[in-house]
C-alpha cells in the first residue's frame, strides 16, 4: 500500500498481467468467465461513516465472497498495525481470517477495495491456481481480481495529489485500467462511473487505449496502415522477423507458412495459415477473429 509516497506509473508487469489472464480462462474456461458478466455494484460495498466498523466490514466481506462464488467461506475481519494493506490466512477454510491496515478504521470507504484483493487470493487458493513467486501471485492476484469485476474497487483507491498519495495492490494504476478496460470490451460496460478519483479516471483511459491497440496489431485487420506495411514487409522476409514484433512466422508440417500471434481477449496464441483474408476463431475465449494475412 502506497500511503504518501511515490506510486509507480507506467506498465512494468504488463507480460506478467497477460499470463494471468490467459492462465484464468484456462483454468475456469470461457463459460465460467461469462458468469461474471455483472461487476460488484457500488452500493453492495458503499461503507459510511456512521456504520459500526466491525459490522460493516463482514457486510463487505459477505457481499465480496458472494460475487467470487464461495457460499461457504466465512471471512473473520480484523484491524491492526501493518505495513500493508491487509492480509489473509489461506488455511483449509471454511473460515479465513483477514486483518486490514489500521488506516481504514479512518478510510472506510476503501475497505471493500482491500477485502477485494483479499478474497481472490482465497478465490485462487481454492482454484490452486498459481504463479511461480509472491510477485507473480500478487499481480496474478490483482489481475483476477479485476477481470472479474471486483477489482475497479482497487483502481478507485488510487488517489494522487502534490501532497499525498495512496495506491491499493500490486498494479500500476494504467495496469488496474488495462485489465478494467479488457473486462469492459470484453462485457460491454462502462466502470468508469462508479469512479471517484479523477486519478482513477485517468488511468483508466490510458489502459483502454493500451487495451485498443491489442486490437489493432497485425495480422488483425484493425492494424493501421504502418502496422500492416511492416507486416508486408515481415511477410516477404520471414528470416528478418525482429523478436520484437507481435508476431511470428513458422512452416507447418506440409512446408505452408503460417503466423502465430495473441488473442487480443485472452492472450493466448493462435496459429493460422499465411493465405489473404482468414477468419479465426479463439479455442481458448471463443473471441472471433479477422485477420489479414
Amino acid at each position: 500500500m502506497a500511503n504518501g509516497g511515490p506510486v509507480q506509473h507506467g506498465c512494468p508487469h504488463l507480460e506478467t498481467v497477460r499470463a494471468a489472464i490467459t492462465a484464468l480462462y484456462k483454468r475456469l474456461s470461457y463459460d465460467t468467465v461469462q458468469t461474471f458478466s455483472t461487476s460488484v455494484a457500488p452500493a453492495d460495498v458503499a461503507f459510511c461513516d456512521t456504520d459500526d466498523l466491525h459490522l460493516g466490514a463482514q457486510r463487505v466481506a459477505r457481499e465480496i465472497v458472494r460475487h467470487f462464488r464461495l457460499p461457504d467461506a466465512r471471512l473473520i475481519v480484523g484491524f491492526r498495525e501493518m505495513t500493508h494493506a491487509a492480509n489473509v490466512e489461506l488455511a483449509a477454510g471454511p473460515e479465513y481470517f483477514v486483518e486490514l491496515n489500521d488506516r481504514f478504521r479512518t478510510h472506510r470507504r476503501d475497505i471493500g477495495a482491500a477485502l477485494a484483493h483479499e478474497v481472490a487470493h482465497v478465490y485462487l487458493h481454492r482454484l490452486d491456481l498459481t504463479f511461480p513467486t509472491t510477485a507473480e501471485n500478487e499481480i496474478l492476484t490483482d489481475t483476477v481480481t479485476t477481470y472479474l469485476g471486483a477489482g475497479w474497487l482497487l483502481l478507485d483507491a488510487f488517489r494522487e495529489d502534490a501532497v499525498s498519495s495512496q495506491k491499493l495492490g500490486y498494479l500500476t494504476p494504467e495496469e488496474f485500467g488495462y485489465v478494467l478496460a479488457k473486462r469492459a470490451l470484453l462485457f460491454h460496460e462502462d466502470p468508469s462511473v462508479w469512479f471517484t478519483s479523477p486519478q482513477a479516471y485517468d488511468a483508466y483511459v490510458k489502459g483502454m487505449a493500451l487495451a485498443r491497440r491489442d486490437e489493432q496489431q497485425p495480422p488483425l485487420t484493425g492494424a493501421g496502415w504502418a502496422g500492416r506495411r511492416r507486416y508486408a514487409h515481415d511477410r516477404r522476409h520471414v528470416a528478418g522477423v525482429q523478436p520484437t514484433a507481435p508476431y511470428a512466422f513458422s512452416p507447418d508440417t506440409a512446408g505452408q507458412l503460417r503466423v502465430s500471434f495473441s488473442c487480443p481477449t485472452c492472450h493466448q496464441r493462435i496459429r493460422v495459415p499465411v493465405k489473404g483474408r482468414v477468419r479465426a476463431r479463439c479455442g481458448l475465449c471463443r473471441t472471433v477473429l479477422e485477420c489479414d494475412t
